[in-house]
């Protein structure tokens, strides 16, 4: 066998090595006959909403049983089918294994990286909150870059995208936007995304076409759903109807049907401007639910997001990730290193390389490369 088709094979190897354990393999079976004989209580649909929550977490151990024994069994089968090739000299049979072996590779990766989603919330839909920091009418076009990468990833993976608010920029782009991206996984994948994000480049809007530095924040929340219960006390909120404002269009109405709500112990305020009036309060105390929720997450979670919740400012000192256009071209992660110069890519949505070597360094406090190698 090829070295390179051996460092495949070693590649996927590692990756079934952490499916293993992600999924508790050893155990695996043993669970599955327990969710089979709940599943088969006669009595099981009296509560449906326990009812639903077993099925669902019953499909879930089933998926990842079936991923982690079918990348198994891809993997001897092609290598067999390659020995064989090789005895027999059918350089056909051995050259079409191999490219199996390769998108097998990009497969087991994918699937590495979803099983790191496990979190509490990682498979609910999600808030992602957009909003220019230092730098005036350059963070506002910033903030309008990252919100096109953002919705452009999305869209990659196949989720929904809803523009909840937005307020448009002074001259150029925007001030603050708030999606809602719904799909399996949403915000596990984005949750990795909130901190500070930071642009070099030549500035578009410098007739002496010199450097600047931009900033905008991103915020992620989980969407809460109804198995989760938020109490929120009508005596610590208030809210307002406003005329939204914005670039108007396809987008965002200019009605008085906008709503605002403060929530005064922790001083969250969410928005919405949608055209109905009633659907904007429901969406924003939706969102402020999720934005409390999320604060009881990291209460209860050792991952230190303390400085992004208490709202640091979108400055020099408390970005996660560089995006430097000029003098060079290069995507930087400063909490893992992980480093690309495709930066076009990076901010037409190509995203799963640096989210993934954060989801990889939450949980096991190592980079992916280092987690493959222990």
């Amino acid at each position: 066998m090829r070295a390179e088709v051996q460092n495949t094979v070693d590649q996927i190897s590692k990756s079934l090595e952490l499916l293993a354990q992600r999924l508790d393999v050893e155990t695996a079976q043993h669970r599955l006959e327990e969710f089979n004989a709940r599943v088969e209580d006669p009595n099981l649909w009296d509560d449906a909403e326990a009812a639903q929550k077993l099925m669902r977490d019953r499909q879930s151990l089933v998926d990842a049983i079936g991923t982690y024994e079918g990348i198994k069994q891809d993997l001897a089968d092609n290598v067999e089918l390659i020995e064989l090739g090789e005895m027999e000299e059918d350089t056909e049979v051995v050259a079409d294994a191999e490219a199996a072996l390769l998108k097998l590779a990009e497969k087991a990766a994918q699937k590495e990286l979803e099983a790191l989603l496990d979190g509490e919330a990682d498979g609910n839909d999600t808030f992602l909150e957009i909003n220019a920091g230092a730098g005036g009418t350059e963070s506002c076009d910033w903030a309008n870059m990252l919100a096109r990468m953002y919705v452009r990833w999305a869209e990659r993976k196949g989720y929904k995208v809803e523009l909840q608010a937005e307020s448009a920029g002074d001259e150029a782009g925007i001030k603050s936007a708030t999606y809602k991206i719904s799909g399996h996984n949403a915000y596990g994948w984005l949750k990795s995304e909130s901190g500070v994000h930071r642009l070099v480049r030549i500035s578009p809007f410098d007739s002496a076409a010199k450097r600047h530095t931009s900033f905008t924040s991103v915020k992620v929340y989980p969407v809460v759903d109804d198995n989760i219960e938020i109490e929120v006390n009508p005596s610590d909120i208030r809210i307002d109807t406003y005329r939204s404002s914005g670039a108007g269009g396809q987008h965002v109405n200019t009605t008085d049907s906008a709503v605002r709500i403060t929530h005064h112990p922790t001083g969250i305020v969410v928005t919405s401007s949608e055209k109905s009036q009633h659907q904007n309060r429901d969406i924003a105390m939706k969102a402020l639910k999720s934005r409390l929720y999320q604060l009881e997450l990291d209460k209860r979670s050792a991952l230190v997001n303390e400085a992004h919740e208490s709202a640091g400012d979108a400055g020099w000192g408390n970005q996660i990730r560089s995006y430097v256009l000029q003098p060079y071209q290069m995507v930087k992660d400063l909490r893992t290193n992980y480093e690309t110069s495709d930066t076009k890519g990076v901010l037409d949505g190509d995203l799963d390389g640096l989210m993934g070597a954060t989801l990889a360094l939450a949980v096991s406090g190592k980079s992916r490369a280092e987690a493959q190698g222990s």
